[in-house]
C-alpha cells in the first residue's frame, strides 16, 4: 500500500497548495471594490434577469466559499461573505453560481448528466473505500479478485463524475466572465481579479479529478495484478 498512501500523500499537497491559493486570492480580490456598488447578491439577480430567470431564488447560506447553485430548489446559494460584499471575488463568485443556474435553464447537457449520476456517485463514495480495502485484503489471503473489481467499478464512477465536474465548472465560470465583461458590470481592471479568482477556484476541481484518476489507476493495477506493495 506504499504507493497508495503516496498518492494520497501528493494529492493532499496539491490540494493543500491550490485551496491556498485560491483562499488567498479571495482575500486580494475582497479588496476590489466595485465602481458600481453592487453587492454578491445584487450581481447575481441582475445576471439572472439579464438570462430570463425569473423562477431562481438568491439566498444567503453561512460558511466561507459555501457558495452553490441547487437545481432541486432553484437557488442560488450565496455565503455571507459574498452575499452582501461588493467587491470583484463577491461578483466572480455570485456570477459563476448564477452560470450554474443558466446552465440548468437551457438544457445544457453535461449538467443534466451530472445531475442524474449523482444518487448513483452518492452510494459509491459512501461504500468504495470499505469494498475496496475489503476486496485488496480477500485478494491477499485468496486470490479472489471480484470484491475488489466491483470496488473499481465503483471508483471509477466517482472519477468519472469528477471529470464530468470539470466542464461544468469551467462553463459556469466562461459564461460568468462573458456576461459581467459584455454587460459592463465590471471595469476592465476588476475583470482581471474576477478571471483569476475563477481560474483557481476551477483549478480545484482539476486537482480532484487527477487525483482520483491517480488513486483508480494504482487500484486497477493491483487488481491486473500489479504490486501489492
Amino acid at each position: 500500500m506504499t504507493g497508495y498512501y503516496l498518492i494520497i500523500g501528493i494529492s493532499m499537497l496539491v490540494s493543500w497548495f491550490v485551496s491556498s491559493r485560491l483562499k488567498s486570492k479571495f482575500e486580494y480580490y475582497s479588496n476590489v471594490h466595485l465602481r458600481n456598488g453592487l453587492s454578491g447578491k445584487e450581481v447575481a439577480e441582475k445576471m439572472l434577469r439579464d438570462n430570463g430567470i425569473n423562477d431562481v431564488q438568491v439566498i444567503s447560506v453561512p460558511g466561507q466559499l459555501t457558495d452553490h447553485y441547487n437545481p432541486t430548489d432553484k437557488t442560488v446559494n450565496l455565503s455571507e461573505g459574498v452575499y452582501m460584499q461588493r467587491n470583484a471575488a463577491a461578483a466572480a463568485v455570485a456570477a459563476h453560481e448564477c452560470g450554474h443556474a443558466v446552465q440548468h435553464a437551457v438544457g445544457y447537457s453535461m449538467l443534466q448528466l451530472r445531475s442524474k449520476l449523482v444518487p448513483i456517485v452518492s452510494i459509491s463514495s459512501n461504500l468504495m473505500q470499505f469494498v475496496i480495502m475489503g476486496g485488496i485484503v480477500l485478494m491477499a489471503m485468496s486470490g479472489n479478485k471480484i470484491v475488489l473489481l466491483v470496488g473499481v467499478i465503483m471508483f471509477a464512477l466517482t472519477t468519472l463524475f469528477a471529470f464530468i465536474t470539470l466542464p461544468v465548472e469551467y462553463d459556469a465560470s466562461n459564461r460568468a466572465m462573458k456576461w459581467l465583461k459584455d454587460t459592463g458590470t465590471v471595469t476592465s481592471e476588476e475583470f482581471v481579479g474576477v478571471k483569476d479568482s475563477l481560474t483557481w477556484a476551477a483549478r480545484t476541481y482539476l486537482v480532484a479529478a487527477i487525483g482520483s484518476l491517480a488513486q483508480l489507476l494504482y487500484f486497477a493495477s493491483l487488481l491486473m495484478g500489479g504490486r501489492r506493495d
